[in-house]
């Protein structure tokens, strides 16, 4: 029998002892484990020895090949900007709005169909799912370098959007099912970083396949296409292997181990990584939940800014008088900055648990950065301004879903909650339906160029509003419910319920304290 701990300051971030006996505020324990402890006996040191070993293993298996999914995933739906400098619209006859068209069906497809992957995940296993869902996009990517006209692209794109929708919010809740609520934003940060490198390394490959332009009578941007997406078919292939399921499944663990995963998540008030049977009330718990509408508000500011910015960096470049190749070089530093700042805020929120904070810091950088591109004409200003840009937009998308899935608890819950979460981002709000398309896709106009003023101003507003000002209200809210619960106002939810009872409780237990 272990011997109960005293609650730790740690608490508050989710970060308590292993071995460790939580309490109600009115003092009543709630028992957390049911699971026997392999490490019993220890001493805190050779604990603490044995968590670093497992969070290694854990790191090597999971992080390294989920990000190069999402890098390669990245690359995929943002080539086709590359693919418009090197010929692709004039090739196929496409006229500006059938060009913007091509971008928002991905995107309808896309968000359409993310809320509902998220249960295909659980009800699949990831290592079925992740890998077939790779395999059709890997196949449509490569049908795209095959067309001749605007429905071949219109086509494509829509399978594109609608096999790739189970990706990133499936990922996202996967790695929540596997660490603590204090150890989740780094990881985050590291799988998403994979955007940022996809955006340089899309400029890179997009410059070296160019010089295939006619090789089998197929142009350079068709060439793109067809190269990355048969190497995609090949990773879905390799996926099968390499992608492991929850922790009460996967493979890899020992007996032991798999106790220590579900013991730490647990112990961090987490319930996620064991077996549970959808239900119809986790959906509507999700929708009933104000975390996901303002979660929703503030990834709508920052994805709507990713979108727009990762489609069109190498067209606002190419307007900056620099040409085909030049100007896809010219769009790797922006992403490779991006990167190491994404994994910078990634790590200082997880020590700090101050998500809410770097967020607004980061948009204030946005701001900055979309401000130069709408007010100087100046090359050189306007270059400048791309790397706040990103650096406002790139580490706000893994901090945003890091900072929604500390707050939502549940097995369900936190993955429907997700889905909502990025699938409206994706939709950018959806839509102002009466702006033409789907926002981040069509702001950018072509009798805009040089300066796309249109474009920049509305980035600048998504920044502004959504992601800042949302980021303000979400903290506040949270503030405000964490005094409640440590006042002893919301322990009344407790009462008279059994400790299974109030487990299942999830985000409203009544110390269950929410990440700023």
């Amino acid at each position: 029998m272990e011997k109960p701990i005293e609650k730790s300051s740690d608490f508050d971030q989710g970060q308590s002892p292993l071995g460790s006996e939580k309490r109600l505020e009115n003092g009543a324990p709630v028992t957390v484990l049911d699971i026997p402890d392999p490490d019993e006996g220890l001493s805190e040191e050779e604990r603490r020895h044995i968590d670093r070993k497992l969070l290694w293993k854990l790191d090597l298996k999971l992080i390294p090949w989920l990000t190069l999914l999402y890098l390669i995933a990245f690359l995929d739906r943002t080539n086709i900007g590359n693919a418009k400098i090197d010929g692709l619209q004039e090739d196929l006859k496409l006229t500006n709005n059938q060009y913007n068209n091509s971008l928002t069906i991905f995107f309808i497809s896309y968000s359409v169909f993310e809320p509902v992957t998220q249960v295909l995940l659980k009800k699949l296993k990831p290592s079925i799912f992740l890998p077939v869902i790779m395999l059709l996009w890997g196949v449509s990517m490569t049908c795209m370098g095959l067309v001749h006209n605007y429905s071949g692209l219109m086509a494509t794109r829509w399978f594109l959007g609608l096999a790739e929708a189970g990706l990133f919010p499936g990922v996202n809740y996967y790695l929540s099912c596997w660490y603590r609520r204090s150890e989740f934003g780094i990881r985050a940060a590291i799988f998403f970083s994979a955007a940022a490198l996809a955006g340089s390394f899309g400029g890179l490959l997009a410059a070296a396949i160019e010089n295939m332009d006619g090789l089998g009578g197929k142009r350079g941007w068709a060439w793109i296409f067809i190269l990355e997406g048969l190497f995609t078919v090949i990773i879905s292939f390799l996926s099968f292997f390499m992608v492991h399921d929850f922790p009460d499944d996967a493979k890899f663990l020992t007996d032991d181990d798999r106790r220590r995963v579900i013991r730490r998540l647990k112990l961090d008030q987490q319930s996620s990584a064991e077996h549970e049977e959808f239900k119809m009330e986790y959906f509507w718990a999700s929708l009933k939940d104000w975390k996901t509408w303002t979660g929703m508000l503030i990834y709508m500011g920052c994805d709507g800014a990713l979108y727009a910015f990762s489609l069109f960096l190498p067209t606002i470049i190419a307007q900056m008088g620099y040409k085909s190749v030049h100007a896809q070089l010219l769009s790797v530093p922006p992403y490779a900055v991006a990167a190491v700042v994404t994994i910078f805020i990634g790590f200082l929120a997880d020590r700090t648990g101050w998500r809410g904070y770097c967020n607004m810091a980061m948009a204030l950088f946005g701001i900055a950065g979309f401000a130069m591109l709408l007010g100087s004409g100046s090359p050189h200003i306007q270059y400048a301004g791309t790397f706040l840009g990103a650096i406002g937009i790139y580490p706000c998308v893994p901090n945003t879903i890091s900072w929604a899935a500390n707050n939502i608890e549940g097995v369900y819950k936190r993955g429907i909650s997700l889905g909502f979460i990025i699938g409206w981002g994706n939709l950018n709000g959806i839509r102002l339906i009466l702006a033409q398309g789907i926002v981040s896709s069509n702001i950018y106009r072509a009798q805009d160029k040089p300066r796309y003023k249109p474009g920049h101003a509305v980035v600048l507003a998504y920044e502004a509003l959504f992601l800042l000002g949302g980021s303000v209200l979400q903290h506040i809210l949270l503030r405000r419910e964490n005094a409640k619960r440590r006042n002893g106002e919301r322990d009344h939810w407790a009462e008279g319920k059994s400790e299974a009872e109030i487990e299942k409780l999830g985000d409203k237990r009544p110390d269950f304290i929410y990440t700023l």
